[in-house]
């Protein structure tokens, strides 16, 4: 079972970067890591890549991708705020 989630949490953040690939190289991550998650950028990448903090296979729980989706709404309408006022 423990074997199981590990996978799954791996194939989450493959999922993750692959669905971010468009907008990868236009995002400030560092900001995301410490303004959304108060975590370091290298956290996320880490995250991003499938890696846990010790160098094995991890990812994003459930509940961190939930967070990240948030964070990527909350940046999105700040983005259309600001085109707003121009």
């Amino acid at each position: 079972m423990e074997t199981i989630v590990k996978e799954n949490r791996t194939e989450l953040a493959t999922d993750v970067k692959a669905k971010l690939s468009d907008i990868l190289m236009l995002v400030t991550w560092r900001d995301i890591a410490r303004n959304y998650f108060g975590k370091s950028s290298s956290w996320l990448y880490h995250k991003l890549d499938g890696i846990d903090g010790n160098g094995g296979k991890g990812g994003f729980t459930p509940e961190e991708q939930e967070q990240l989706r948030n964070a990527l709404f909350d940046l999105s309408e700040r983005i259309r705020t600001a085109a707003d006022k121009l």
